[in-house]
């Protein structure tokens, strides 16, 4: 089955797949002119009837091809590591939308924000309809004393979580005052309906990624969807549920 590409993806995981597979051709030749060439240059030099020009001519191409060699490899490895980049943003569009559970969807958001990310410590922040405030709809990590949270509310007056709820901006950076590490707005149709606050890292992660914020940038664009509909189909369950008692009951 061929997977889908995602939206803004440079390569199919089967060009990328093809990629390493012709880098990997290269490099097995690459290696085998190699080897040809460290056996020439010790005949050369002990040979009367080679000249010294043809020995440093020899020595010259064996120079270029370890050089080249050093490139493929290089390649390779940067093809590999943009393939398994690219699997984890596919694995995770996947996931947020595989399902129309509200507990799975959020686990999922967690999932990606632990184990992708690296969040150590992390909040789901959903607005209340009723008073524009948000709810913590998931979390990890969080003290019972937490300085952001009154019990399953979000306190505010953290300038980097309001004014990513104000104006629906992925935030990455520290600020002053702020206790978060990056903020990801939640948004459908342009409007802000949560975030993902970030408040703290595994101690072997130390820092965010350019991957980190292909990660972030994704839950941006699909959690808030994937979230939305799995609570519209939750709502619209528990009404069909209660009319099909209500039918039952007046037959």
């Amino acid at each position: 089955m061929t997977e889908p590409t995602l939206k803004g993806s440079p390569a199919t995981s089967g060009e990328l797949d093809n990629v390493v597979a012709e880098l990997q051709v290269t490099l097995e030749r690459a290696g085998k002119l190699l080897g040809v060439l460290q056996e020439r240059v010790p005949r050369a030099v002990g040979a009367e009837f080679e000249t010294g020009e043809q020995v440093d001519r020899l020595k010259e191409n064996l120079a270029a091809a370890e050089q080249d060699m050093g490139e493929l490899a290089t390649r390779l490895v940067d093809t590999e590591n943009q393939r398994g980049r690219l699997m984890n943003l596919y694995v995770a569009t996947y996931q947020l939308h595989a399902t129309l559970e509200v507990e799975e969807v959020t686990s999922t958001i967690a999932e990606i924000a632990r184990d992708l990310v690296g969040a150590e410590k992390f909040a789901l922040l959903m607005r209340d309809e009723n008073d524009n405030g948000c709810e913590i709809a998931f979390s990890h990590g969080l003290g019972k004393n937490d300085a952001l949270f009154d019990g399953a509310r979000y306190r505010g007056g953290d300038p980097l979580v309001d004014r990513t709820l104000e104006d629906g901006v992925l935030r990455m950076e520290g600020e002053p005052g702020s206790e978060a590490l990056a903020v990801v707005p939640l948004t459908v149709q342009g409007a802000v309906v949560g975030a993902v606050v970030v408040l703290k890292l595994f101690d072997h992660k130390g820092s965010f990624s350019s991957d980190d914020r292909d990660l972030l940038d994704l839950l941006a664009a699909h959690a808030a969807s994937a979230l939305l509909a799995a609570r519209m189909y939750s709502a619209t369950d528990r009404k069909l549920k209660t009319l099909e008692n209500l039918v039952k009951l007046v037959r």
